[in-house]
């Protein structure tokens, strides 16, 4: 007979005796639970006693997270967290270098448990830390120079405690004196600093301009660019992470008016190219956090342009008009001529033939196209720096289309509006970054004026393809979209320079992209006869339960997940894989990410398939629903997806990618019995069916099928051919 539901089976261990097996009672109070085994070890004062997991972690288990136990968990008696955090708050007040030194490293252990943090952060730990950072330091900074490590080694241990901490959301950044941000800032802006400590500061000054407004002000006077430069020119990629990290959040809460001039500090202490030699083509491989804010500082990059985006064109202001006499006389080499020459209807006339070869709708006053937003005054400026930069390109594209026939010139005017307008679409420009998306150009860190640049590339691919195609003005928007689609193609590639991306586009003519085309539908053709239809059905059962083996087999292997906190972003992982038998889902926390499938027996947590009800997705999760507005953003909406079981608990999951997402999803909703609908499914469904069929369909080639079966032919009228062997 199966024990009771409420029955945990564990093991309890006590320094210096004999572990104890014991059966918990999940009903029991816990604290009745630990008189018991305090009583088993002859221990007074059960009240000062706690249990911890034992695998690792060390986190105290309490009525919250008690139901997290299950059968053959170990577990450790020990303090409770009041008096280890009144431990703790007393020993790292010691006067003693090497006491202090050790009490400091168990304080940073111990604070990653919320439990811990309460009751230290309730002693005003905070504050005590703090206080250790401002002036605590400076006794030993004599004693610096001959003991460096252990000064490093004590600093490291106070500010990831500090770290550790705050990262629970229990106190509010905003609490924090200028005399500890200028320490912090100390640390960062001095050219030897223990790498630990430099990791540590730029953590504490990210969070600190991310969470406070008032903060982001005090550190934004403390850290000037120049001095978080240096950093980004070492070797070691955690700090430069971090040191990118910090010049993204200064950027990102920076005030819409002075984020061009930060921009225009940027560039003037060459950032993009010092992340071009020292991060993006250094011999070490990227990993995924950086590549997450090198993306970031792309997508603020990008964001700059925005402003001019969305500001329409006064057709009034002279200097923005004489944007578009500059285009004129460049691309026409006439000098603007003097008021008195000839008539005003010569004039007008003269110019309304110079705007049309230029390609504007609005002949007589082409300030009226830049009044459309977006793309608005971003057009303009694009087409001044094509003419100005690419002199030579942009005349031959003007006069190349204006000795056209009127139908089959491509309107350079019309075409620059609508291709900028694209290439915001395509680079998202206004949209706030992803909360984790690694999608980083190597190419755009290339060049200073890397969109400009962009679109001159581009305004010369659609010229092209615009002659490949032979179109006509009623083909323009059929020209957008194959240029649409080379881009987008040639930017999946990943070019490493502006250059290559210019040579991917070479190779994607308007006739290979008529080929991929045509080689994908081929792919996904799809037979309407009869007979064909009716083997598709008798296939498509066979396929599914193939493509549900798939799933299964993936979840099997297992998933490294990503726990992402508001507060701030952290290599914090924990790893989740189906067993063999697809009874029981095993999962639990890493140090770090794995680098193969993680054993079962090192997952400490189980969840057994019987006990889902429900598969939960978007923004119905809870872990959704906690977030606030602000952090829900639609890429980690589409990512989330919750395990609903038993005492309405679950188990909340956000995938790192899209094809991980599919996979889970489609492989628990198989595990329940229930239709597995992603994209991938149906997809994975349309590839292998396809190939099925022609496989199963190749011995008929040039053989029509007909639409109705033959005919059956009648009876013989007599079976005199039968044999009979008996």
């Amino acid at each position: 007979m199966p024990p009771p539901a409420d029955i945990v089976k564990v093991a309890i261990e006590w320094p210096g005796a004999f572990p104890k097996l014991m059966e918990i009672d999940q009903k029991k109070p816990l604290s009745a639970i630990i008189k018991e085994v305090c009583e088993g070890w002859s221990l007074g004062s059960h009240e000062n006693f706690a249990l911890q997991l034992a695998d690792g972690t060390n986190f105290y288990i309490t009525e919250k997270n008690r139901n997290d136990i299950k059968n053959g968990s170990i577990l450790r008696l020990t303090t409770s967290p009041y008096q280890t955090a009144l431990q703790l708050h007393e020993r790292i007040q010691s006067s003693s270098m090497d006491a202090k030194l050790e009490s400091l490293k168990d304080l940073a252990n111990a604070s990653r448990d919320i439990t811990f943090a309460q009751e230290f952060i309730n002693l005003d730990g905070i504050t005590l830390l703090t206080q250790m950072v401002e002036s605590g330091t400076e006794r030993y900074q004599k004693l610096q120079k001959i003991m460096k490590p252990c000064f490093g080694d004590l600093l490291s241990f106070t500010l990831t405690a500090f770290v550790e901490l705050m990262d629970h959301g229990i106190v509010s950044w905003d609490t924090f004196s200028v005399a500890f941000i200028k320490k912090i800032a100390s640390y960062v802006n001095k050219s030897a600093m223990d790498t630990a400590v430099l990791q540590r500061s730029l953590a504490i000054l990210e969070s600190m301009v991310l969470n406070s407004q008032d903060l982001y002000h005090k550190v934004a006077q403390e850290i000037t660019i120049g001095q978080l430069i240096p950093h980004l020119q070492g070797t070691d990629q955690d700090i430069q992470t971090y040191t990118v990290a910090v010049i993204n959040a200064l950027f990102l809460k920076a005030p819409e008016e002075k984020r061009q001039e930060m921009a225009h500090i940027l560039a003037q202490k060459q950032l993009r190219s010092i992340i071009l030699t020292n991060v993006i083509r250094s011999p070490t491989a990227i990993n995924d956090e950086m590549a997450h804010q090198l993306y970031v500082l792309q997508v603020l990059t990008f964001n700059l342009l925005e402003d001019r985006m969305m500001t329409k064109m006064d057709p009034q202001d002279q200097a923005q008009r004489d944007i578009i006499f500059e285009l004129r006389r460049i691309a026409f080499d006439v000098e603007c001529e003097p008021n008195n020459s000839g008539s005003i209807e010569k004039r007008k006339s003269m110019y309304t033939r110079d705007y049309k070869k230029l390609g504007f709708i609005n002949h007589v006053n082409p300030a009226v196209d830049f009044t459309q937003i977006p793309p608005g005054m971003l057009a303009l400026d694009n087409m001044l720096y094509f003419a100005r930069h690419h002199q030579d390109a942009y005349i031959r594209i003007v006069l190349e289309n204006s000795s056209r026939e009127d139908k089959h010139e491509c309107p350079f005017g019309r075409s620059s509006i609508e291709l900028t307008k694209m290439l915001c679409e395509i680079l998202k420009v206004g949209e706030l970054p992803s909360e984790n998306c690694h999608d980083f150009h190597p190419m755009f860190f290339t060049h200073d004026r890397s969109f400009e640049e962009f679109f001159c590339i581009c305004i010369q691919l659609l010229n092209k393809t615009w002659k490949e195609m032979r179109a006509t003005s009623e083909d323009f928007n059929k020209v957008m979209q194959v240029v649409r689609e080379q881009i987008m193609r040639a930017l999946t590639l990943k070019p490493n320079s502006l250059d290559q991306f210019k040579s991917r586009l070479q190779n994607l003519s308007y006739t290979e992209i008529l080929k991929i085309r045509q080689s994908e539908r081929m792919n996904q053709e799809d037979f309407q006869s009869r007979p064909i239809m009716e083997l598709r059905e008798k296939i498509q059962p066979e396929i599914m339960e193939l493509i549900k083996q798939q799933r299964l087999n993936r979840l099997c292997d297992g998933t490294c997940f990503r726990k992402i906190s508001s507060r701030r972003r952290q290599d914090k992982f924990w790893y989740c894989r189906l067993s063999p038998n697809h009874k029981v889902l095993h999962y639990g926390d890493l140090e770090e990410s794995p680098q193969g499938e993680v054993a079962h027996d090192s997952l400490q947590d189980k969840l057994p398939v019987a006990d889902i009800k429900a598969v939960i997705t978007g923004k119905d999760c809870p872990h959704m629903k906690e977030k606030g507005a602000l952090k829900q953003n639609k890429e980690v909406l589409e990512l989330a997806f919750s395990v609903l079981y038993e005492s309405d608990e679950y188990l909340n999951f956000i995938a790192p990618d899209k094809h991980e997402y599919c996979v889970w999803t489609d492989g628990l909703n198989a595990l329940l019995g229930k239709e597995m609908t992603s994209d991938y499914t149906k997809s994975d469904m349309d590839t292998l069916l396809s190939m099925e069929m022609k496989l199963r369909l190749l011995d008929l080639e040039n053989i029509q099928i007909p639409e109705a079966p033959p005919p059956i032919p009648k009876e013989p009228s007599n079976y005199d051919f039968v044999y009979d062997c008996n």
